[in-house]
């Protein structure tokens, strides 16, 4: 069996283990959030939506954008002309997902202060 294969073969036990966790990895993945977010303001290329992530490999938002529409997230539309145009947007179930990473992504604005004196607890009463 080839690399390929096995990766498939991995990937698909684990889905049959536990799918709920597999999808929930794919949405706050670090690519993935980044990704509904910025598709729920509107449709992108993909040229457009790397740059407005910012420091993501091509490869990885290549990956990220396959596992999430493989999960009915995201809708790639390929159109046929020269040179070739690809629009991203997001399914209703993707903009489902987009808004409750966004609330989660709200709420970690809203209580960062908070996060950073319990580091900052924890750390002294490491120390």
């Amino acid at each position: 069996m080839d690399a390929r294969a096995l990766k498939l073969r991995a990937m698909r036990e684990g889905e049959a283990m536990c799918p709920h966790r597999l999808v929930l990895e794919h949405v706050t993945s670090r690519w993935g959030v980044l990704v509904l977010i910025a598709l729920e303001e509107r449709s992108h290329r993909f040229g457009e939506l790397r740059r407005e992530i910012g420091r993501v490999s091509e490869k990885m938002l290549t990956q990220t954008l396959q596992t999430l529409e493989r999960d009915g997230l995201v809708r790639r539309d390929a159109k046929p002309v020269i040179p070739p145009r690809v629009d991203y947007s997001l399914t209703d179930l993707g903009r489902e997902a987009a808004e409750q990473v966004r609330a989660l992504a709200a709420w970690t604005e809203r209580r960062m202060a908070d996060v950073e004196k319990a580091r900052t607890a924890y750390d002294e009463a490491r120390s």
